[in-house]
């Protein structure tokens, strides 16, 4: 059993996926995997909460709920109370879970259909709850017995652990299981703050509002190894890449030229824009570019430019031998120079208005296809936040949330280049690559101007030699590693997160 480690590339499996493997896992184990699972919960259940005097399992009545009355049995034996809700279904109880139930109640555990209400009000924070009532297949919202038990566990001190998601929870999105209306008042789940994966972890835990709900996840494999197995992960955890010192015998131009192109001025509609460009270019500056030039899209200079950083018209930029990013701050004015910038830039990163103005122009939409047939996928990164990847797949915000994973490729397959879907468990996902989930980073990072230091550290990236999936990777890891480091004492701003890097 392990904790999940930013530091390492973990397989990301979907349900069905899991339901394959199990059956050759079972070959490979002479005890019932469920009873594997249930020993696993039940050692972890020691290890989290080791003085717990009261331990309440809620059980669902599926295979989630065998595998807590599994972890009951050996509790029980192991000398804790316990006691266990098992909530009832209308349907068949699985044949594994059934076999659990009779082993529990032969061992004399204490088991009850309703919520051991009086149990839960004794208990404190060295006790502990664990919730096994929905597994890896929830999708509905929660009936009336599943929220009694969700409640209890809200309203309790003790310690929480989720034997593979917490309920309420969609595993496969991080979304929250709501009712047909969709309203926040129907959201109810558990708040965990422990969660055993097992098998694999699922890509809810990484994505949305799974992140907050897992606490601390811990993975135990049952024998799975993608090594092993023929079941090729949906995604893997996104690990952090090491950036290589660089060499003695170099120059500036051994470590790439990129161009910022955006900064619409206030002449055009009022409002300033060239701080987002500004940010971009301070970022790849301090992440090691060879040089870095700024070609702002407004009327005159700034004055608000680091001096290392040089400012150039677009018109004099040689676009064919640089590493672009555009669309930062680029208004509408980045309208009128995104065609030469998708047919001749050598490498590109496309963020914020430069994806907007793609989104609205059919002609721009084709020749960023094309772009993809005369440059090769690893010319291109956009960086989408779910907004601008609904404009551009044509949908909702929520239709993008509901189903991130699958919005990356679909975006991909869209336009044959890299895609960085920003967001809370950032999805990236490239032409022959199996996608990526980042889960370094955090709340501070939902300030204005950090998508435009992610963009230019991209573009950095890129110009240091990294392909477009490389880049990517390594920039969103480093980007939200810096955010986890971040000092309490000091307010994380764009500007102070662009001079961070290196």
């Amino acid at each position: 059993m392990h904790i999940l480690s930013r530091s390492h590339a973990w397989p990301i499996l979907g349900p069905a996926q899991v339901r394959l493997l199990e059956p050759a896992l079972q070959a490979l184990s002479p005890t019932a995997l469920m009873q594997s699972a249930g020993l696993a919960c039940a050692r972890l259940a020691l290890a989290v909460a080791p003085h717990a005097r009261r331990i309440w399992v809620a059980a669902g009545p599926g295979n989630n709920g065998g595998d807590g009355l599994e972890a009951a049995l050996h509790l029980h034996q192991w000398g804790k109370e316990v006691v266990v809700s098992l909530v009832a279904s209308g349907g068949s109880c699985p044949a594994n879970a059934q076999a659990a139930l009779q082993r529990a109640q032969q061992a004399g555990v204490r088991i009850q259909s309703s919520v051991p209400t009086e149990w839960c009000q004794q208990m404190d924070a060295q006790d502990l709850c664990v919730d096994a009532l929905l597994g890896i297949g929830a999708t509905r919202a929660l009936n009336a017995d599943l929220q009694s038990c969700v409640l209890a566990m809200h309203n309790c001190l003790a310690t929480v652990l989720a034997i593979d998601v917490p309920t309420g929870v969609n595993p496969q999105t991080g979304q929250w299981l709501v009712g047909d209306s969709g309203k926040s008042a129907d959201i109810l789940a558990v708040q965990a703050d422990h969660t055993l994966s097992l098998i694999a972890v699922q890509a809810g835990l990484l994505m949305g509002h799974g992140r907050d709900a897992s606490g601390q996840i811990w993975l135990e494999d049952l024998g799975y190894s993608p090594c092993h197995h023929s079941i090729a992960p949906l995604a893997w955890l996104n690990a952090p890449c090491t950036t290589t010192p660089k060499a003695h015998a170099s120059h500036k131009g051994s470590h790439g030229d990129v161009a910022v192109i955006g900064g619409e001025g206030m002449v055009t509609h009022g409002i300033g824009m060239s701080g987002a460009a500004v940010l971009a270019a301070t970022a790849a500056l301090h992440a090691g570019a060879g040089r870095v030039i700024l070609s702002l899209l407004s009327d005159q200079a700034s004055d608000n430019v680091p001096p290392d950083v040089m400012q150039r018209e677009f018109k004099r930029l040689e676009l064919a031998k640089l590493h672009v990013v555009c669309g930062c701050g680029g208004g509408r004015a980045v309208q009128a120079v995104l065609p030469e910038v998708l047919q001749r830039s050598a490498q590109l990163v496309l963020d914020a208005d430069g994806l907007n103005a793609v989104a609205q122009d059919i002609s721009l939409q084709n020749a960023l296809r094309q772009r993809a047939v005369d440059m090769a996928s690893e010319a291109t990164v956009l960086t989408p936040h779910p907004l601008e990847a609904a404009r551009l797949l044509g949908c909702t915000t929520q239709q993008v949330q509901n189903d991130r994973l699958k919005a990356a490729q679909e975006l991909v397959e869209l336009f044959q280049c890299s895609v960085v879907l920003k967001g809370s468990g950032t999805v990236i996902a490239a032409p022959g690559h199996t996608p990526r989930i980042n889960i370094t980073g955090n709340g501070r990072l939902a300030i204005g101007g950090t998508g435009d230091v992610l963009a230019g550290l991209v573009g950095a990236r890129m110009a240091q030699g990294l392909s477009a999936f490389d880049a990517a990777c390594a920039a969103v890891a480093q980007h939200g590693r810096l955010a986890d480091e971040w000092t309490s004492a000091e307010a994380l701003t764009a500007s102070r997160l662009a001079k961070r890097l290196a």
